[in-house]
């Protein structure tokens, strides 16, 4: 009774109830028109030519019904019900139900409709004209008596109508839900208004159809003009849909056809689930081609275009039957592959698809290879949406694309778009739009490139907190009243307030970075110790790693470090109620070591962000936050304020150091930071050769012709270049050789462990002599351990920087950290032994 369409099948365990239905359907059908049908017989040839004119074009037009545009066969429309309508209301129920019969076998016929749902089909139409003709019946008398329509007449045909198309909807919305189970009313809602237009409009012609047929038969095939030029109208407005749905260079479908197509087959999968059925995923394949860009620079859009029509031809020859190829836009391709029972057979389209472009394109003599990128998003595991399913298969197919490899399925530790790290950076963009507020002060009429008013080079007054005080910015940004830094001057209001108990004021300035600094500029040496645990540290002497730790443990909650105050509260209170602000972008600095002579030769400047709710954020997290948006360039100029800025108070009071900043490939890529630079060096009055720009090989590697203008114009300004993280890109040899570089920095990962894997030694071993012979300055990152810094120093290493010698620390804290450091060469320290304690120093001990 079944067959293969899917249209005439029934999900399993329904078929029961549902054939029950339709047989006592067929059954009332047969009791209520066997009768007239009998009678029928007798009338044939008393009927008229009206009669005949009207069948023949009832089953006629059911031979071809209208399906409207982004409908299935479902919701076709038959004009056959406007003329079957119209018989009953002039000849009877008899002849309207032999009429039907006869349109519903044509057009069940043209449509490969099963036996059964055709049958149904006329069972149902049986029973809505039964309807419709006892609701005539039940009038005054004859309709159209003496040839004239009265007011009866028009009451009994409109009963008649909703008769008609009540019994009708009823029985095929009964069969729906007997068929597809809880899932049919929203088809059923969704599709009511629909056929009240389509099928109301059609029964409310019969009338018409009638009158005309008093008058003359001749008339009633004129009704075929309007009706078909309702169809072609229709049928032109379906070919301009299927035109905004395809693409029009390649002929698939386009992205708006993707999406209905994606959520049909979403709604069709979701039925399958509710059944349990093994085949009840859906995966949506994102193809974006490697290298298209370079064949449109080079031989042209037309070439291009080309490239594409082949590339949509194999991927149409790659998939399977039932799967859909869509153009996105540009190189983009999407490929809906439906039925799946698992994420293998998704993998195993895609390797279908990987395999289509491994033959190059042949075009114009030249072979073109088109390989590309594919992410494999899966539903429900990944989504239940078109968005969701569409921006998870964006998400793997970069990841595929970073790593380097031909197909990525979604996971979720692979989105660095969601929605924690969107909010991350709207925080990061408004702590670096608002900017610290100048309290008092003068501000000079000088402006660097971001449209910040800049302050000379002066000596650092020592009523003024050296950090988070900047001059106010001008044209609105460091307004008064309640203006975006209205946050920190609250802080600053919070900083003098004093409580009851010291040991909570001393924890609360403590963990607090501006409560801790003005405390330092209004208290003097004679503050309170620290309490951390069982410890005691004076303000004086506390070792800037320790309060260090005391501020993360705070920021990031973590139990056992900072005890508990009188009240029952933390120390981390007050960051609660800073939870609707973006929190602080602050500069630390780690000191760099001449491991020959135990010297500070210079700092370099990290960046660390506390975040009311977050803590102290990831630096890592930072950089990979910013780095993919406008943000990045807002992120570099605060960082080079601040740098020269600082170098410009360690000139005034007297110390002399060199200061390093890492730059990202965006900034090297655009060329302003070569300008900005400058600018600030000029304005603060700091030599060029004080700073020194960091950069990696991977932003070498991106567009290196780009970046190696950026860095000679930095060279000839004066400021030193330096190759970060030396020995983990594919190009090191050739950088040493070109770049006008005056360092190199050997990557921790070599340095933390050369003193326990060979190996790692002699690798750090070769890059020292290798940069030396290029007269190139080598510093050591990672040094943690005392026997790191021998062996650095017996291989020729000429600068240090690790925990072993101090960690990361603000400005303030790093002039109070000097002031405490004693030079330690490598002979002196003979017999000392052992590693540095964590957070402690041997150079300054």
């Amino acid at each position: 009774m079944e067959t293969g369409d899917p249209r005439n099948s029934v999900p399993p365990g329904r078929s029961g109830p549902f054939f029950g239905f339709v047989a006592a359907i067929g059954a009332v059908a047969l009791l209520v028109s066997a009768g007239p049908l009998v009678a029928l017989t007798d009338r044939l040839t008393e009927l008229p030519a009206a009669f005949w004119t009207m069948a023949v074009l009832a089953v006629a037009c059911d031979a071809r019904p209208f399906v409207p545009p982004g409908r299935r066969q479902t919701s076709a429309v038959f004009p056959s019900t406007c003329f079957t309508f119209a018989i009953l209301l002039g000849w009877g129920f008899g002849p309207a139900v032999a009429v039907q019969a006869v349109a519903v076998a044509v057009s069940g016929w043209r449509l490969g409709y099963a036996p059964w749902r055709t049958g149904f089909n006329a069972a149902q139409y049986a029973c809505a004209l039964a309807a419709a003709y006892a609701v005539t019946r039940l009038g005054p008398g004859e309709l159209f008596g003496g040839g004239r329509l009265h007011w009866t007449d028009v009451a009994a045909v409109g009963g008649a109508t909703l008769a008609w198309f009540v019994v009708n909807y009823g029985l095929v919305s009964s069969a729906v839900r007997l068929r597809f189970g809880d899932r049919w009313w929203p088809s059923v809602r969704s599709g009511l208004a629909y056929e009240l237009l389509s099928t109301g409009s059609l029964l409310l012609l019969a009338p018409v159809l009638v009158a005309a047929a008093r008058a003359s038969a001749a008339l009633i095939p004129l009704v075929l003009v309007p009706l078909f030029a309702v169809y072609r109208m229709a049928r032109l407005s379906e070919e301009r849909e299927q035109l905004a749905d395809v693409d029009p260079l390649t002929g698939l479908p386009n992205r708006k056809a993707l999406l209905t197509e994606v959520a049909e087959q979403v709604h069709l999968h979701g039925e399958r689930a509710a059944r349990g059925a093994p085949d009840a995923h859906l995966a949506l394949l994102l193809l974006d081609l490697d290298r298209f860009k370079h064949v449109n620079d080079a031989l042209g859009h037309a070439v291009g275009d080309r490239l594409l029509v082949e590339v949509s031809a194999r991927l149409m020859g790659a998939v399977g039957a039932g799967d859909m190829v869509a153009r996105l836009g540009g190189d983009e391709f999407a490929i809906v592959v439906p039925r799946l029972t698992d994420i293998d057979q998704a993998r195993e389209r895609a390797g279908r698809v990987v395999a289509a472009l491994a033959e190059p394109v042949p075009l114009d003599g030249l072979p073109l290879d088109v390989g590309g990128a594919i992410g494999i998003a899966l539903y429900p595991d990944h989504g239940e949406d078109f968005a969701t399913l569409m921006r998870h298969a964006d998400v793997a197919m970069y990841d595929a694309k970073h790593r380097n490899d031909t197909v990525a399925v979604y996971a979720p530790e692979s989105d660095h778009n969601s929605a924690e790290r969107l909010s991350l950076l709207a925080d990061l963009r408004r702590v670096l739009e608002s900017g610290p507020s100048a309290q008092g002060g003068e501000t000079v009429g000088v402006r660097g490139g971001d449209g910040a008013a800049l302050t000379p080079a002066l000596p650092v007054r020592a009523d003024r907190p050296a950090r988070n005080q900047r001059p106010a910015r001008e044209g609105g940004r460091g307004r008064s009243g309640d203006g975006p830094n209205r946050w920190l001057r609250r802080r600053r209001d919070r900083a003098e307030e004093r409580h009851d108990d010291d040991l909570i004021e001393q924890i609360l300035t403590r963990a607090d970075p501006i409560r801790r600094r003005a405390a330092r500029a209004g208290a003097g040496p004679g503050a309170g110790p620290l309490v951390v645990g069982d410890a005691e540290f004076a303000p004086e002497t506390a070792d800037a790693d320790v309060t260090q730790d005391a501020e993360a443990a705070v920021s990031t909650g973590a139990p056992g470090v900072i005890g508990p105050t009188a009240d029952g509260s933390t120390a981390g209170a007050e960051a609660d109620e800073q939870a609707g602000h973006p929190g602080e972008i602050t500069m630390y600095y780690q000191p760099q070591i001449a491991i020959a002579t135990g010297e500070v030769v210079g700092v370099e400047a990290l960046l660390r962000w506390r975040h009311p709710r977050r803590g102290m954020v990831d630096p890592g997290e930072l950089i990979q936050v910013a780095e993919q948006s406008a943000v990045m360039r807002l992120l570099t100029r605060r960082v080079v304020d601040d740098v020269v800025e600082q170098l410009a108070k360690w000139s005034a009071a007297g110390l002399t150091l060199r200061a390093a900043l890492n730059v990202s490939v965006r900034d090297l890529h655009t060329g302003e930071i070569a300008d900005q630079i400058a600018d600030r060096l000029t304005r603060y009055g700091v030599p060029p050769e004080r700073l020194q720009v960091e950069i990696t090989e991977g932003a070498l590697m991106a567009d290196p012709r780009r970046v190696l203008a950026s860095i000679t114009q930095l060279h000839r300004i004066g400021v030193g270049i330096a190759l970060d993280d030396f020995g983990t890109g594919y190009s090191s040899l050739q950088h040493l050789r070109r770049l006008p570089l005056s360092e190199v920095k050997v990557d921790r990962s070599f340095v933390l462990g050369m003193a326990e894997d060979p190996d790692d030694a002699a690798i750090v071993r070769s890059m020292i002599e290798l940069a030396g012979a290029l007269g190139l300055r080598v510093v050591a990152e990672g040094v943690e351990d005392e026997r790191t810094w021998r062996l650095l120093h017996a291989a020729g290493c000429d600068v240090a920087q690790g925990w072993f010698h101090a960690r990361p620390m603000p400005a303030e804290d790093l002039v109070a950290w000097l002031s405490r450091y004693r030079p330690v060469r490598p002979a002196e320290a003979v017999g000392r032994g052992g590693p540095a304690p964590e957070g402690e120093s041997k150079a300054s001990s």
